[in-house]
């Protein structure tokens, strides 16, 4: 590693050349330029633009800042201040090697210290996937730095009880079994007792076998993830045990890759231009701390006592729409939205609905 005074110079000179080497296509989307802004101890890497009320975009697995290209143009012209980083351990942002370092503490703690650095007292947050997930956990353990949240595909479960809703375990379980998710028990250890031990969250806790996989081929690793078109939930029960076990990374690319790609070719070497340098292993070991972070809510109040925001797709399999209903016991102030035609990667596959809730929402509850 860069000792601390000659990193920040060479992080943003690696931002440059970065870059430069992208393709014409990847360049020409609008993104802001990139700045490094110390936090938590870490450099994070920053892409801001326009004026008012802040508006702050954590991207999920595997995305970067750059998941949000199409949004943050329009944002931008209607009237809102955008921060898109690279979240620790992504894209041009620092990658610490101790596995705790991805904690939820380390987490929250790098966006309220980028919040200091910009001079910015509350923002909303918008979050996919991951992002999601950290969208929800802000305002459980930084109430009064959270205006509002608008999550992509991730339903607030508390107590990380995401992956042991009963959408998805209830179709791997053996005939005339049931299961109910107990939130004072270790969420790993519950998943332990229903999926295979290759489902991606499992295999991310066994070593890293799927980190080399991965690392191997960015392009297959990124090119396997990044699809649309793959049927629905409906059809979900039906499917083979491999496919609902969520077998999903550190597998061999097949031959012929299911569905279709959601970026275009220029748009995935950016992607792999990242990942060719990072790994995958900082970014997998965010679902090495989950264990970590139950245990750091357990006694946490899980209401979310700001304005929310959901916008589900209609055919994801996993984040599915219908995980969401009963979302108000816990989100009282929630409106919700389900994008049609939609897989997991709302905010690139379906821009236009996307920033039409985004925008509909902000202008109603946050205007500019």
């Amino acid at each position: 590693m860069f000792n601390i005074s000659r990193r920040f110079l060479m992080m943003g000179l690696g931002a440059v050349a970065l870059s430069a080497s992208l393709p014409a296509m990847a360049r020409q989307v609008a993104m802001p330029a990139v700045r490094m802004i110390r936090t938590n101890g870490i450099d994070l890497a920053v892409y801001e633009a326009g004026s008012g009320p802040a508006v702050v975009l954590l991207h999920g697995f595997p995305g970067l800042a750059y998941t949000w290209r199409h949004q943050i143009p329009a944002l931008v012209a209607a009237g809102y201040r955008v921060i898109a980083p690279d979240l620790r351990g992504y894209g041009l942002s620092d990658r610490p090697e101790p596995l705790e370092a991805y904690d939820l503490a380390h987490l929250t703690g790098d966006i309220v210290g980028m919040l200091d650095e910009l001079g910015i007292e509350q923002a909303i947050f918008v979050g996919h996937d991951w992002g999601g997930l950290l969208s929800w956990q802000l305002p459980l353990f930084h109430l009064q730095r959270v205006r509002g949240v608008v999550s992509f595909n991730t339903p607030h479960i508390p107590h990380w009880m995401l992956w042991l809703h009963p959408a998805l375990v209830d179709p791997v379980l053996p005939e005339g079994h049931n299961f109910v998710a107990d939130p004072r028990k270790d969420p790993i250890a519950q998943m332990r007792e229903v999926f295979s031990p290759d489902m991606y969250v499992l295999m991310f806790q066994n070593g890293h076998a799927a980190d080399d996989i991965m690392n191997t081929d960015p392009r297959a690793a990124l090119r396997g993830a990044l699809r649309k078109d793959l049927g629905g939930p409906e059809g979900w029960p039906d499917l083979p045990m491999v496919i609902k076990n969520m077998e999903y990374y550190g597998q061999p690319a097949p031959a012929q890759l299911p569905g279709q790609d959601v970026l275009t070719a220029d748009e995935l070497d950016f992607y792999v231009r990242h990942y060719e340098r990072t790994g995958f292993t900082p970014a997998n070991n965010w679902y090495r701390n989950i264990s970590r972070n139950w245990e750091a809510g357990l006694n946490v109040d899980q209401a979310i006592h700001v304005p929310s925001l959901m916008i589900s797709a209609a055919n994801d399999v996993v984040l599915q729409a219908a995980m969401t209903d009963g979302m108000e016991a816990y989100v009282p102030d929630l409106e919700k939205h389900v994008v049609k035609d939609c897989w997991h990667w709302t905010p690139e596959e379906k821009p236009e609905e996307s920033n039409a809730l985004l925008l509909s929402w902000l202008n109603r509850r946050f205007p500019a």
